[in-house]
């Protein structure tokens, strides 16, 4: 996957299009992501004896990940990700600048 978790992307699609904000965690089965601050849900929770409070809570849903962006940390732009290969690694790397990511 191109996208790790720590990087800040950009939304392209659906109700929070034009939004940034930080991966939380990648689920690679579900080539999904979940991104903090991006496809916010309320769900209506019963309350529990003594451990949960009921109420109205907020629930951050995954997204695909073909429905983000990564923005490259030096130009500020969504760009795409291209590897650059060295000899015993490899690093990715914004394709307008040509910064290295990692």
């Amino acid at each position: 996957m191109k996208i790790k978790s720590g990087d800040e992307v950009m939304v392209l699609v659906g109700k929070d299009k034009g939004t940034k904000g930080k991966v939380d965690r990648v689920l690679p089965k579900l080539n999904s992501a979940i991104v903090v601050g991006v496809n916010i849900y309320k769900k209506h929770q019963k309350a529990q004896k003594g451990t949960i409070q009921g109420g109205v809570i907020d629930i951050t849903k995954p997204i695909a990940i073909s429905n983000l962006s990564i923005v490259c940390p030096k130009c500020k732009l969504p760009s795409k990700i291209g590897y650059k290969l060295g000899k015993d690694s490899k690093k990715r790397m914004c394709k307008k600048c040509k910064q290295v990511i990692d």
